[in-house]
């Protein structure tokens, strides 16, 4: 298999991304002000160590707990995540990139101020989802990247998306991925499961790379322990979140030790 730029970012082939999740910010609706940033920001910390030390090839922060999730995120949402990733830089020695769901423009702008290597999103599409009618505007949103001189971020497109939104006129994946490809060039094509820490479905990765072989394909969630190997057979790399929390419960900590149990089978297999 030839090279890619997994292995100029990352340092690896299929490389495993770990989800980095924010708990609720100023302005969300779950924030709790009486704790603060603060507790954010340790939050955050001790979940990011568990990921780095249990050896994940990368992390993506995002705000996860910024539910209901809104299509044009605010101003002090994206001050919050940048500050957050602030705090902890100096505990960073891996590749980061960063998602401030579901808005692409400001996940561009958090990656322009804190140097985020990849960033993923809905870059492109029109969506009919539990937030409303959703219109992306790819064209925009890609020229936003240049004229900020972020070419060089690598632009994780997610073309399979959960159960919260669908493509708005009906069209199968395989011509889907197929113009997004021809549109855009993204760097990956994210492929997701149900809902976070549902699997992915490996038949529709597997179409999605025989009709593009030379497209990046991502398993955007629900890679665990026991189907890592399966998914990589297909996959390119892996996202990961609630796999890694403790107990695999979605609102837990990242357990260090189920971090290392997936990551010790990977580098096996590689």
């Amino acid at each position: 298999m030839k090279a890619t730029w997994t292995s100029e970012v990352m340092g690896v082939e299929k490389p495993i991304i770990a989800m980095c999740h924010l708990n609720a910010l100023p302005g969300d609706p779950h924030y709790d002000p009486k704790s603060g940033m603060k507790s954010v920001i340790e939050w955050a910390r001790k979940d990011f160590l568990a990921l780095q030390n249990g050896g994940v090839d990368a992390v993506m922060f995002s705000n996860e707990f910024s539910q209901p999730y809104m299509v044009k995120v605010e101003p002090i949402t994206l001050a919050a995540m940048a500050f957050v990733i602030g705090e902890l830089m100096p505990d960073i020695r891996i590749p980061f990139g960063a998602d401030v769901i579901v808005d692409p423009m400001r996940t561009l702008d958090l990656a322009a101020v804190t140097g985020a290597k990849f960033i993923r999103s809905v870059f492109s599409g029109v969506y009919a989802s539990d937030l409303g009618l959703w219109d992306t505007n790819g064209s925009v949103t890609e020229r936003y990247r240049v004229a900020r001189g972020l070419q060089d971020v690598r632009m994780l497109y997610t073309v399979v998306l959960e159960n919260m939104a669908v493509y708005l006129q009906p069209r199968d994946i395989v011509d889907i991925a197929q113009t997004t490809v021809a549109n855009f060039e993204p760097d990956a094509l994210c492929v997701s499961g149900k809902a976070a820490g549902s699997e992915a479905d490996v038949s529709t990765m597997k179409r999605i790379k025989d009709a593009l072989p030379d497209s990046i394909v991502f398993a955007n969630n629900g890679v665990n322990a026991g189907n890592v190997l399966e998914q990589l057979k297909v996959a390119d790399g892996g996202v990961v979140g609630t796999t890694f929390k403790h107990e695999g419960k979605f609102k837990n900590h990242v357990d260090q030790v189920r971090v290392k149990e997936l990551m010790d089978k990977v580098k096996s297999a590689r």
